[in-house]
């Protein structure tokens, strides 16, 4: 509140007074007593650091008025906002980003909204844009409508101007600490990239000024802007068909074959792990220009990035139709979808893919709208991809023991599941009882 508290008196030192420097007769030095003066003691600050310049205030100002907001917050924030404006409306507060990591559902009453220092609520929605309010601090404004249902809110020409500000303001802010300090917006992206991607997908205004700012990590730790993105991948990653495939992995280690395979061929492949990164390369694909997103274990690489030149099969198609009958009688249906395709011969023979499409439809499903009806219920379905140039693949064809034929497809078929990490069970015990007969 901007009028001082008095809640009794309490002593401190004396500011005035130094104490002085007393020597004994042996010569030893001792300092006299500080001397103590009482004072009111004033229990709240009528002065806080919102109410002050920016110009006033330094860092440690800025994180000492965090820790008297969150006492128990023992992290200190990563950069703050300092809101400050007085027309067409007024409002001043101080905004702060904490490390948030990959949590959604993090506790979004945090910002406290004020009345001319006067406290009102922690319930900022409708006045904050929805993406900002995982962020903390204090906003004050006059011109905000008090104890008003929040659809209200939505249609006050004031609020929604305010909300416009904030929404400039914190983008204004993120392509600064960019440009400023690249390097150190590089290392704090993981803790704040939730906060972005969610105002790019709920913010329009605020996704065509992510551009500046927004980063595209690759999986060795090299951070792009869309335009960098674009200008370094566009001679190598263009289809036969002229659309850019953009690769990306969600998982590092469970996808280390594939993404190992994408980078033999030159290709870049960006580490992309949030849990609305579905939705955000939705939002990506319908604006930017003829470019699709692909996960690198959606297909075989040669199909992820098709060019003109087309691999041909060692078999012939009536040894392509007996290689599917085999395969078809041992490999459960209702599981894998059996494709047999013309790879490098130095290839996996066997290949567990999942079709973009069906996985990003599940994923949108599992994290709020966006996919397809029903679809978050829909069973697993994997592709196997089959490499009719491998020499194993032609020895499974070749052999005439049936015994031995099913040995090495359920060989092959579980050493491509547990690349997927799809080996578990009793499966995975069948599979290391199976590979220590076969090296007998």
């Amino acid at each position: 509140m901007p009028i001082p508290i008095k809640f009794g008196t309490k002593e401190i030192n004396d500011p005035e007074h130094e104490p002085a420097t007393i020597t004994d007769k042996d010569g030893k030095e001792t300092k006299e007593p500080q001397r103590k003066i009482t004072v009111d003691n004033i229990i709240n600050n009528p002065n806080p650091a919102w109410t002050k310049q920016p110009t006033d205030l330094k860092d440690e100002d800025y994180k000492a008025f965090y820790h008297e907001l969150y006492p128990m917050q023992f992290e200190e924030p990563l950069f703050n906002i300092h809101l400050n404006v007085d027309y067409p409306f007024n409002l001043t507060g101080i905004l702060y980003f904490p490390k948030l990591g990959q949590d959604m559902n993090i506790q979004k009453d945090k910002i406290q909204l004020y009345q001319n220092q006067v406290y009102v609520t922690d319930n900022v929605e409708g006045i904050v844009p929805e993406f900002l309010t995982m962020l903390r601090g204090v906003i004050d404004s006059p011109d905000i409508p008090l104890n008003v249902s929040r659809s209200y809110l939505q249609a006050d020409g004031a609020v929604k101007k305010i909300s416009s500000y904030i929404t400039r303001k914190v983008a204004d802010k993120l392509k600064s600490l960019f440009n400023n300090n690249r390097e150190d917006f590089e290392a704090k992206w993981n803790d704040i990239k939730i906060v972005i991607e969610y105002g790019m997908l709920s913010e329009e205004k605020f996704f065509e000024k992510s551009g500046d700012f927004a980063l595209y990590p690759t999986v060795d730790g090299t951070y792009y802007t869309y335009e960098e993105l674009f200008n370094k991948i566009k001679a190598n990653q263009t289809d036969k068909d002229g659309k850019l495939v953009i690769l990306y992995a969600s998982d590092k280690d469970a996808q280390h074959s594939y993404i190992d395979s994408a980078k033999a061929k030159g290709y870049e492949v960006l580490l992309l792990d949030s849990p609305i990164v579905s939705h955000l390369m939705q939002k990506l694909e319908s604006t930017k220009e003829n470019i699709t997103f692909s996960r690198v274990d959606a297909d075989h690489v040669d199909n992820l990035i098709k060019k003109d030149d087309t691999k041909i099969s060692k078999l012939t198609d009536e040894q392509k139709a007996e290689l599917e009958t085999v395969l078809k009688e041992i490999i459960p249906s209702e599981k894998f979808m059996v494709q047999l395709e013309p790879m490098d011969s130095e290839a996996s023979p066997f290949m567990i893919t999942q079709p973009e499409f069906m996985r990003r439809m599940k994923e949108m499903q599992a994290t709020g709208g966006g996919g397809m009806f029903g679809m978050g219920n829909f069973p697993e379905m994997y592709n196997l991809v089959v490499n009719t140039n491998s020499e194993l693949v032609n020895e499974i064809l070749e052999t005439k023991t049936k015994k031995k034929q099913e040995r090495l497809i359920n060989q092959s078929l579980d050493l491509a599941r547990l690349s997927q990490g799809l080996l578990k069970g009793e499966e995975l015990t069948n599979f290391i009882k199976r590979s220590y007969e076969m090296i007998k």
